[in-house]
C-alpha cells in the first residue's frame, strides 16, 4: 500500500483496520481510489479532488452534504434505507467534511455502497427508462429544498456566458484556426438567438431554480442486484439551476447512437426509442412538481445542452484545445462536427419528441 495514502486514510472517521488502498478507476476529474477494512467493517471511497477544475472545494463538500442530508431525511420518513439510498460522507477525524494535505491538495471519503452494480451505456430502452426515474427521483425528492447550494462552477450552462466567451475567442483567433470553420461558426451563429431566448426563460425565473446534477451520464447512477435504482453518486457538480439542464444533459448522452466523438457521421443519430423510455422514466418521477413552463420546454432542453456542447468543442478548438483532453490536434473539430449531426438529428426529431413528452405528461397527471 501506498504509505502517503495509508496516512491520508488516517485522517478520516474510517471504522476498522484499513487493509488496503488501491486505485479504482480511471477517472478524468478526481483521483479515486478504494478503502478496503478488515473484516466485517465498511469499505470506503477516498478521492483527490481536482482543485484545477473545482477551485473552492470546502464550498462543494459543503453542498454535498446539504444535499445528502436532505436525501436521507426523506428516505428516513418513506421507510428506506438512507446508508444505501443516498450517498454518505466520511468526516476527517477532527470533524471536516475534508482533508487539506501538505500539498494543498483536498481529499474527501464517502462510504461505499455493497453490493451495487453500474452500467457505463444505457444499451436497452429498459435501461434507460430506470436512468431516467433515478435523475427524476432525485430532483423530485429535492423539489422542496430551500437552502441554496454555493455556485461552484459559474456559468455553467448559462447561454449567456458561453457566447461572452464564444465572442471573445472568435474575435481573438490565438491559434489562426477560425478561417478553416466558417461554416461550423455559421452553425453556432444562425441559433444564437433561439439558444439565448431559452436560456431569457431561466434569468426571468419563467423556468425557475432547483437542484440539479449536472452530470447525469448513467455510471452516476447506483442500481441494486435486481436492476432498481439504489441512489444517485458523484455528487461534485451539484448547484442551483433549472433541472431541464439534468434532462438535456442525459437526452444528449443516452440517446446518442454513436460516439461523442465519432468520425463516422453516419453513425450518429437520435435513438427515439431510447429517448421515449428516458423521457417515461424521468417523467414518471416529476410531473407531479414540474411547472407549466418546465413541462413546455422538455423537449427543447435537449436541443439547449446538446448545441452548447458543440459551441464549447468548437470554442475550444478554435482556442487552441484549452480545455478538453485531445488525442490530435483535430480531436476537437471532429467532436464538433458528431455532436453537431446529433444536434441536426434532434432537430428533424423534435415534433415528435414534444408530442412524446405531451402524451406521457397527460399519463402521468391523470
Amino acid at each position: 500500500m501506498n504509505q502517503n495514502l495509508f496516512e491520508i486514510g488516517k485522517k478520516f472517521k474510517f471504522e476498522g483496520t484499513v487493509k488496503e488502498i488501491r486505485p479504482l478507476g480511471e477517472g478524468l476529474i478526481n483521483d479515486t481510489f478504494i478503502v478496503e477494512t478488515e473484516g466485517d467493517s465498511p469499505d470506503y471511497i477516498l478521492q483527490r479532488k481536482n482543485k484545477n477544475i473545482f477551485q473552492n472545494v470546502p464550498a462543494m463538500m459543503e453542498n454535498i452534504q446539504k444535499v445528502t442530508s436532505h436525501l436521507k431525511k426523506k428516505i428516513e420518513a418513506e421507510g428506506g434505507d438512507p446508508m444505501r439510498e443516498a450517498l454518505t460522507v466520511t468526516q476527517t477525524t477532527d470533524g471536516k467534511l475534508y482533508y487539506k494535505d501538505a500539498d494543498d491538495e483536498y481529499w474527501a471519503a464517502c462510504y461505499l455502497i455493497p453490493d451495487t452494480i453500474t452500467y457505463e451505456k444505457a444499451d436497452s430502452p429498459a435501461l434507460a427508462e430506470q436512468g431516467g426515474r433515478g435523475i427524476g427521483q432525485f430532483q423530485a425528492m429535492l423539489a422542496d429544498m430551500k437552502e441554496p447550494l454555493t455556485d461552484i462552477l459559474p456559468g455553467f450552462h448559462n447561454m449567456r456566458f458561453r457566447f461572452k466567451q464564444w465572442d471573445e475567442i472568435i474575435a481573438k483567433d490565438p491559434v489562426g484556426r477560425k478561417a478553416e470553420v466558417k461554416e461550423e461558426i455559421e452553425w453556432i451563429e444562425s441559433r444564437r438567438d433561439e439558444m439565448l431566448n431559452f436560456w431569457a426563460k431561466a434569468e426571468s425565473g419563467e423556468l425557475p431554480t432547483r437542484v440539479t446534477h449536472n452530470d447525469t451520464k448513467i455510471s452516476n447512477i447506483l442500481f441494486d442486484k435486481h436492476g432498481n435504482v439504489l441512489c444517485v453518486i458523484d455528487l461534485d457538480t451539484v448547484l442551483n439551476s433549472i433541472c431541464l439542464n439534468d434532462y438535456g444533459d442525459a437526452i444528449r448522452s443516452y440517446t446518442n447512437a454513436g460516439l461523442e466523438d465519432d468520425e463516422n457521421l453516419d453513425n450518429v443519430y437520435v435513438d427515439m426509442k431510447i429517448f421515449e423510455a428516458y423521457t417515461k422514466g424521468y417523467l414518471s418521477q416529476t410531473a407531479g412538481f414540474l411547472t407549466p413552463a418546465e413541462m413546455e420546454n422538455v423537449a427543447f432542453s435537449a436541443k439547449y445542452i446538446t448545441f452548447e456542447q458543440v459551441l464549447r468543442f468548437l470554442m475550444d478548438y478554435i482556442d487552441g484545445d484549452n480545455y478538453y483532453k485531445v488525442k490530435n490536434e483535430k480531436h476537437n473539430l471532429v467532436r464538433t462536427r458528431a455532436q453537431y449531426k446529433l444536434l441536426q438529428s434532434l432537430e428533424e426529431n423534435y415534433d415528435e419528441m414534444c408530442n412524446i413528452v405531451k402524451k406521457q405528461i397527460a399519463e402521468f397527471k391523470n
